[in-house]
């Protein structure tokens, strides 16, 4: 559509980079983003002709990591760029031809990641200035394309699935754990949907029960799920979960070990009456009991734990008895329950990860604190190693696993003057520090350990 030889676009739309070997991507138009972006992963710099070149790869389909296209381009610029959430990042900025509506022109593109993003380029309004209106309200005024249209452009076709039906019981598709679950089931042709948590519901019925999905869909037809419950799920996600395997379907966790692996407390019960090395630890509900409390578990420094907490949150360092005090009485007086454990000092804030699928340790990390942190936390800004584990720590993993029931978790064991001491097993361990520490395929690993229960075995 035209006005005033200005093309009228909607607020998303398809558009093209000939000269890049992109003949189609899905843009969003964003007139209050002054840079247009694009994305960009492996992106490398290189010196061409006594120029500064740079390479990047793309994944030009959105939920597509197979479709790549390889680029290479010569530098304009590098500059800061602010995100639409507020942090700046130093991005390579390059000059090419964008074909959209029937026109094409040069502008100017920074590379990024746009891998959590919903699309693979964003369109300023520096690109668009004089040739272009944008009509809010609309999308796809040029024209839309079928998955199958956009396919052929770049020699690719719809994949037919052939293995089993997978469902990822989970709250976000965007995450680096669930996008390389349903890549690798679907490397081994297997079809993987992902099916939001509060997006399902039940029905209990004698005869016929069933799981639904928003608009009415039914879910009985799956050989296996995966959930991945955050926390603040767990009640209702274990729910559907109980509920699919009463259907019969597989859960690769199932809903009773998940639940156990989630309370805090009951897991650690658990854990020590198998014998299990744990780290002293004191747990009441009176605040009258605080002194003895403290005392029970060696003194400060002590460590004091929301039974809720996750991912290090709701974890403080107590370095004194009036800290202790302090922290356990406040938290007590919201009514919120707590665990008190002994510091490790000797640990020197680092602890140990275990990848545990099927009884087997497949991949272990050594985690570090941040600079000021107390606690190893890859999601509070520490880092990851691949180190080897000792058999004991190896045994220690694969004991506490199959004493809460769960075929996947991820061990956590910190190194101690007393030996090896199991601090936590998590149900729906994170891929990204894991996978990225070792180079190793874990989400392939989960998605075997699946064929392995089934006895799917692929066809010649």
């Amino acid at each position: 559509m035209r006005e005033e030889n200005k093309i009228i676009v909607g607020s998303e739309e398809w558009c093209g980079f000939p000269s890049l070997g992109i003949p189609a991507i899905k843009a969003r138009v964003d007139s209050g983003a002054k840079t247009s972006s694009l994305h960009a992963f492996n992106i490398r710099s290189f010196t061409r002709n006594n120029e500064a070149w740079v390479g990047f790869d793309v994944h030009p389909i959105q939920n597509n990591r197979k479709t790549v296209v390889r680029c290479e381009c010569p530098v304009v610029d590098r500059r800061y760029v602010k995100s639409s959430s507020g942090t700046k990042e130093k991005r390579y900025v390059i000059n090419a031809p964008l074909q959209i509506g029937g026109e094409i022109w040069d502008v100017e593109l920074t590379l990024t990641n746009r891998d959590a993003m919903g699309y693979r380029m964003l369109l300023g309004r520096q690109a668009m200035s004089g040739k272009i209106l944008v009509d809010p309200a609309a999308s796809f005024s040029l024209g839309d394309k079928k998955t199958s249209e956009v396919l052929q452009l770049y020699g690719a076709t719809e994949q037919k699935f052939t293995g089993l039906r997978i469902g990822l019981l989970a709250s976000n598709p965007e995450l680096y754990s669930n996008k390389r679950i349903i890549e690798a089931g679907e490397q081994r042709g297997h079809e993987v949907v992902f099916l939001n948590i509060k997006q399902c519901y039940m029905k209990l019925d004698a005869d016929a029960p069933e799981v639904h999905y928003r608009g009415g869909k039914v879910l009985n037809d799956y050989d296996a799920v995966i959930p991945r419950i955050r926390p603040s799920m767990t009640f209702y996600g274990c729910a559907l979960a109980r509920h699919f395997e009463s259907l019969g379907v597989m859960t690769l966790n199932s809903s009773d070990a998940i639940s156990r692996s989630r309370d805090k407390l009951f897991s650690l019960q658990l854990l020590q009456k198998s014998g299990l090395e744990i780290p002293t630890t004191g747990f009441a509900n009176s605040p009258i009991d605080t002194n003895d409390l403290i005392e029970m578990v060696g003194g400060a420094p002590l460590i004091v734990k929301l039974l809720e907490g996750t991912q290090g949150r709701g974890v403080v360092l107590a370095e004194t008895k009036k800290a202790a005090e302090s922290v356990i009485n406040a938290i007590k007086s919201l009514r919120a329950n707590l665990l008190v454990q002994e510091f490790i000092k000797e640990a020197q804030g680092k602890d140990l990860r275990c990848f545990v699928i099927d009884g087997k340790v497949v991949a272990s990390i050594e985690r570090t604190a941040a600079p000021g942190e107390f606690r190893a936390n890859i999601h509070q800004g520490g880092s990851a190693a691949i180190v080897k584990v000792t058999p004991e720590e190896k045994k220690l993993a694969v004991k506490a696993t199959k004493t809460l029931g769960l075929k996947v978790a991820g061990v956590d064991i910190i190194r101690s003057s007393k030996g090896p001491l199991l601090l936590e097993v998590n149900s729906s361990p994170g891929l990204e520090g894991i996978e990225t520490a070792t180079g190793q395929d874990i989400a392939g690993l989960m998605i075997s350990a699946i064929e392995k229960d089934l006895g799917w075995k692929k066809s010649s």
